[in-house]
């Protein structure tokens, strides 16, 4: 029940939408930062409630290491599909999900996901990697932050696989901190028993910010194992 009641919540919610971005539009027809604002507390109040239909609850800690002042790119361990609700819903700011590019096809979902600033990639395409890492460092400049997942995809044993190191480039060709983020206990609430939702307790831990301004090319080329041992520390 707690399954069927929650993808009914998502399917209205997504319909609904439509409606709040034509009125944030005749709310605000000029100021664009303004809308993403209204549509980023749209959906972070959306993902609160799945959370809670869920029947979970979240331990947050590290907020106050996100700095105020300045986009960053955040880099996560990818556990489950839960880990965007848990963690979009407690970002302070604008920030982008880079995600599969099929998921943009998704009606409704793929046209919100670009309202929020999201951007999709083909991992089988160098070029898709390539656009995508300049797509980013473009949103930073612009003052949204990015999230990636550099593993690439979710874990299948909960365990913090390698991490592309292209990801990184985000953040060093932008100028822009590293912030590491571990997430813990959301493969409880859906990976072990799909497509059944059930209540776990989950861990989210944001890290100290990783300054990425005056970094040596071997700092560069040591900072995915970096985050990720630190990612790995901070899960327990």
């Amino acid at each position: 029940m707690r399954t069927i009641i929650t993808l009914v919540y998502i399917a209205v919610f997504l319909i609904i939408s439509l409606p709040v971005s034509g009125i944030q539009w005749l709310i605000a027809p000029r100021d664009k930062q303004k809308r993403d604002k209204m549509i980023l507390c749209y959906v972070q109040w959306m993902f609160r409630c799945v959370e809670k239909l869920s029947g979970s609850t979240v331990t947050v800690q590290g907020l106050e290491n996100i700095p105020k002042d300045r986009p960053v790119l955040y880099i996560g361990n990818h556990q489950s599909f839960f880990d965007i609700v848990v963690t979009y819903s407690r970002l302070p700011g604008l920030t982008g999900f880079i995600s599969k590019q099929n998921v943009f096809k998704v009606p409704l979902l793929g046209w919100l996901m670009k309202r929020l600033h999201c951007l999709g990639i083909d991992r089988s395409s160098l070029r898709s990697g390539l656009n995508t890492v300049l797509e980013s460092i473009d949103e930073i400049k612009h003052g949204v932050s990015i999230f990636i997942y550099p593993e690439g995809t979710r874990s299948k044993d909960g365990k913090v696989h390698e991490f592309h190191a292209g990801s990184f480039k985000i953040a060093t060709k932008a100028k822009c901190p590293v912030v590491p983020v571990a997430v813990n206990g959301t493969r409880d609430i859906l990976e072990y028993h799909f497509p059944n939702i059930k209540k776990s307790h989950v861990t989210l831990t944001f890290g100290e910010p990783i300054e990425t301004r005056d970094m040596s090319r071997e700092e560069i080329k040591e900072l995915p194992n970096r985050v990720r041992d630190q990612i790995i520390d901070m899960m327990g």
